[in-house]
């Protein structure tokens, strides 16, 4: 395998990685902002226990992302 196709490899799989990380941030941020707020996400979501499940469920999934992106960088 040719050197300059390892070293492409290398560079965008941290490029890879690094978004993930950076998703996986921003999904979290997302899920603490509406577990702390939900009176602001009522109006788009009827339901309080659906609001309430799809915080924390953004929340974990935003730190398992960037746990995944940390660990692969």
């Amino acid at each position: 395998v040719p050197m300059g196709v390892l070293s492409c490899m290398k560079y965008l799989m941290f490029i890879f990685n690094v978004l993930v990380f950076a998703g996986g941030i921003c999904l979290a941020g997302m899920g603490v902002w509406v577990a702390v707020d939900p009176a602001g996400f009522q109006d788009i979501v009827a339901a309080r226990a659906v609001l309430s499940a799809g915080a924390w469920l953004m929340l974990a999934v935003g730190i398992a992302l960037s746990l995944l992106g940390f660990l692969g960088c």
